[in-house]
């Protein structure tokens, strides 16, 4: 087996979105023999983000356009790589490890993969998703945590979003069920991602999930919110997707957590706040923040560390004495949001230095 040509595809993934490093233990290479045949990984190296036509393709590999289409297509089929179908015309394009590959093995996850995915995230996966430093992560509040006063900007508004999203696709959260696979999973709601536009055809396509309206979709939303879940789109104006996560199974939430600043790793336009005079330290709240935020001193009002709040609401909704209050973060905490997935794709790199 050539390992050369694996590294290669190691090294290609870790400079798209939040990387694929290598580690010690060379798990990432593991995962990649898994899924990535020596001739799938060939014509991965061969090409780039952007969408092309198989001829294309096929031009730079030397090969038959036929022949590459039908493996093209089976790659697709097989969550490898990114395909578009629009006006009777196929096009097909390399896409990153996440959210791209790990996503694509929602109906293909088995406990050999699973466990090779946790393995990665604790050894060198956690550390490339920190090294991203809020370009990656974005969280938005639970509705039922908005004060009637906080007129909240429709970018941070889950129903609005859901609203012009176009198509909407329902899928499984493939965190929460590569924990199902090891038994390691919450119990929250499985049935709770949803992908929008191109990125929700492709799920269709591969029957990964099924469409809804947007009703539907804000149910789902308000559905998981109830469960204590954290809402979280793409990062950008115009996402391709929104999730609902939790600190136990998401890999990504579960890696900030584990870092000192989580606040630093997202972006998010709020914090929460408490009203010592309200607050009757019953300490509801604690087992509610994913981010381990909250702290009960020996005696008086629960207080929150700001450096670690992630502004989701999600500790709110569990305050019987409703003490905890969603702030805005000042002017110069305030992020602009990418225009789109390219850009978002382009600060990454910026951020995590492969540009």
């Amino acid at each position: 087996m050539n390992e050369n040509i694996y590294r290669r595809l190691q090294e290609k993934l870790d400079s798209y979105s939040v990387g694929f490093p290598a580690t010690k233990s060379g798990v990432e290479i593991e995962i990649l023999k898994k899924l990535f045949s020596e001739e799938d990984a060939g014509i991965f190296l061969s090409m780039s983000p952007k969408l092309e036509k198989p001829e294309d393709i096929a031009g730079r590999l030397g090969l038959p356009a036929g022949q590459l289409a039908e493996k093209l297509e089976e790659m697709a089929l097989r969550g490898l790589i990114f395909r578009l179908k629009k006006n009777n015309e196929t096009k097909y394009g390399a896409t990153a490890f996440i959210h791209g590959i790990f996503e694509f093995q929602v109906m293909r996850m088995d406990s050999e993969l699973a466990e090779l995915i946790d393995r990665y995230f604790n050894e060198g996966l956690d550390q490339s998703l920190i090294s991203a430093k809020g370009t990656f992560l974005r969280t938005i509040p639970i509705a039922k945590s908005i004060p009637p006063e906080h007129h909240i900007a429709s970018l941070d508004d889950a129903a609005e979003i859901l609203k012009n999203a176009g198509k909407i696709v329902l899928a499984d959260c493939i965190c929460r069920k590569s924990k199902e696979i090891t038994r390691n999973s919450c119990g929250a709601p499985l049935e709770v991602c949803l992908l929008f536009g191109s990125m929700g055809q492709y799920y269709l396509d591969n029957s990964m999930g099924r469409e809804i309206s947007a009703e539907q979709a804000i149910a789902v939303v308000a559905r998981a919110q109830e469960a204590g879940l954290v809402t979280q789109p793409a990062t950008s104006a115009n996402p391709s997707g929104m999730c609902n996560c939790c600190g136990d199974c998401c890999g990504v939430l579960a890696s900030i957590k584990r870092d000192s600043s989580p606040a630093d790793l997202v972006y998010s336009n709020n914090y929460a706040e408490v009203e010592a005079g309200s607050c009757i330290e019953c300490g509801e709240c604690l087992p509610a923040c994913h981010m381990e935020a909250i702290q009960m001193p020996g005696e008086g009002p629960a207080m929150i560390l700001e450096k670690r709040c992630i502004g989701c609401g999600v500790c709110i909704t569990r305050c019987p004495s409703d003490a905890i209050r969603l702030k805005e973060k000042p002017a110069e905490k305030r992020r602009e949001l990418p225009k789109n997935s390219l850009e978002q794709m382009m600060r990454m790199m910026e951020v995590r230095g492969k540009m």
